[in-house]
């Protein structure tokens, strides 16, 4: 094989990224884009496909540029996807009928509350392994199709596509409206409430509930799959791999064998823990769901903990509150103290995710008093992470098990070393970071070269993981006590909306 890289493209809550990378599993050559947040209402929260594929086509040359190289050298691409968050289109022009709806949207919330009626919780764990909630794909596609009739009337004449993130992308890259491929992996399918999670395929029962048409879902496929040729940009160039964002950060991490954790700190934070071939009934607020699936039919499970807020809880103090001009200013401002001066904060803008799974929940800041500064607020805020770190691994071990020996960590938040340490301090375990902290797009890339042959096996894939840094705990059992009694009284404050 001449071809030297492969390509993953990331398609995540707040921009569109392109990444190269080498046999060694090195980052080599990037192009990034953001895209708008569009939030037309209280809960709501839209992006624009169309800039999202916009995005799309501009940063795959700024990538190859990047490393001054050509689709030549181009041995596959892997997209790797924001997941729940998914888009209506016409099949034949490739125009969005509606915005796409993003996870992190509730306006589905009502439905939602009536599924927990009727029929229950329990007949959607049967059979996708995870509960109703407004996170999910099926509700928000419900809601739409119940708000505007239309759509459901032209998606039954099968003039209409659906798809999350990674099959938008994916349609357009391989032709859209000539010829473009309509697939899913498992891993995003898990997501949407619409797949059997033991049979890996649409789940009549399901579909006949939300009443959608199967016709306008994408083909579930292995993560790991040539699934079509790109054309325009990366024409030629096979389509390889799709996987969930988070499932893909679990991939780059070489977490393969069962019990293996990570943590990626993004605009949320989301814990996967893999449990091999076995699916994980979860009675702690965790959510079971696919890890990844390889061409072979081979395939591991994985526990899932979702936090709606990590570093979106940074950019509101950057951009609603104005008191940091950037987001690493965070970690200077926090270090002019040496604790939060017993301020607390929840961020529950939309809610609260693992383990309480509490829409109505809404954020809180305690513990004020004069004496606190902008400094103790800013510790307070990466406090908040570790915080709701802890309560999802608690959860985590309960379910699986299994105590915490350590903590796999990656995303943007990781190069915040004092937020490292906190996390470790909280967990009382040693939080490690590997050399490339997009494991997210790496996780892509692996299973793309994995597909084609550019890499043999998972092997030489746990070859490539190196260790860049660690922190250990360092926090004595009564401070941490004292702190885990301060937030979880704010926790009760947080649901007890009431006051």
């Amino acid at each position: 094989m001449t071809s030297r890289y492969v390509l993953s493209i990331d398609q995540g809550t707040t921009s569109t990224r392109a990444m190269v990378f080498d046999r060694n599993g090195r980052l080599a050559g990037m192009g990034q884009r953001e895209h708008r947040q569009i939030f037309p209402r209280p809960g709501w929260v839209e992006h624009d496909a169309a800039q999202i594929w916009a995005n799309t086509r501009r940063v795959i040359p700024q990538a190859l540029a990047d490393l001054g190289i050509s689709v030549a050298d181009v041995a596959a691409v892997g997209v790797a996807s924001q997941r729940e968050t998914f888009v209506l289109w016409e099949r034949d022009s490739g125009r969005p009928v509606c915005p796409a709806i993003v996870w992190q949207d509730t306006r589905s919330q009502l439905i939602v509350d009536r599924l927990l009626d009727d029929p229950g919780a329990d007949f959607f764990r049967s059979r996708a392994g995870i509960p109703p909630a407004a996170y999910f794909t099926a509700p928000r596609l419900s809601w739409l199709m119940e708000t505007h009739p239309d759509l459901r009337v032209r998606a039954l004449r099968g003039e209409l596509l659906m798809g999350t993130m990674e099959t938008w992308l994916i349609w357009n890259l391989t032709g859209g409206p000539d010829g473009g491929v309509h697939v899913t992996d498992v891993t995003n399918a898990s997501r949407t409430l619409l797949m059997n999670l033991k049979t890996l395929d649409w789940d009549p029962d399901l579909l006949e509930f939300f009443d959608v048409p199967e016709a306008i879902l994408p083909r579930i496929v292995p993560s790991s799959k040539v699934v079509g040729t790109a054309v325009g940009g990366l024409a030629g160039v096979p389509v390889a791999a799709a996987v969930g964002d988070q499932q893909g950060a679990l991939f780059g991490q070489t977490c393969f064998d069962a019990g293996e954790v990570k943590c990626t700190y993004g605009t949320g934070a989301f814990l996967l823990m893999n449990t091999g071939a076995d699916i994980v009934t979860s009675t702690h607020g965790m959510l079971p769901t696919v890890a990844y699936q390889l061409a072979d039919g081979s395939k591991a499970y994985a526990l899932e903990g979702s936090i709606a807020v990590a570093g979106g809880l940074v950019q509101w103090v950057r951009d609603g509150l104005g008191l940091i001009e950037s987001a690493p200013q965070i970690e200077t401002l926090a270090r002019t103290v040496d604790d939060s001066g017993g301020c607390v904060v929840v961020p529950a803008f939309t809610g609260l995710f693992s383990p309480y799974w509490s829409s109505s929940a809404r954020g809180v800041i305690s513990g004020l008093t004069s004496f606190v500064t902008a400094g103790h607020l800013a510790r307070a805020v990466l406090e908040s992470c570790a915080w709701q770190t802890n309560d999802v691994v608690e959860a985590m071990a309960a379910d699986a098990g299994v105590p915490l020996k350590s903590l796999r960590v990656d995303g943007g938040m990781t190069s915040n070393h004092l937020l490292m340490q906190l996390v470790a301090d909280v967990l009382d375990v040693s939080v490690v970071r590997p050399t490339s902290s997009e494991t997210v797009s790496l996780g892509a890339a692996y299973l793309a070269g994995l597909a084609v042959g550019y890499w043999p096996d998972v092997h030489v894939l746990r070859r490539n993981w190196h260790r860049a840094g660690q922190w250990d705990p360092q926090l004595r059992s009564e401070l941490r006590e004292q702190q885990r009694a301060a937030w979880r009284a704010a926790i009760v404050r947080t649901l007890d909306v009431r006051g």
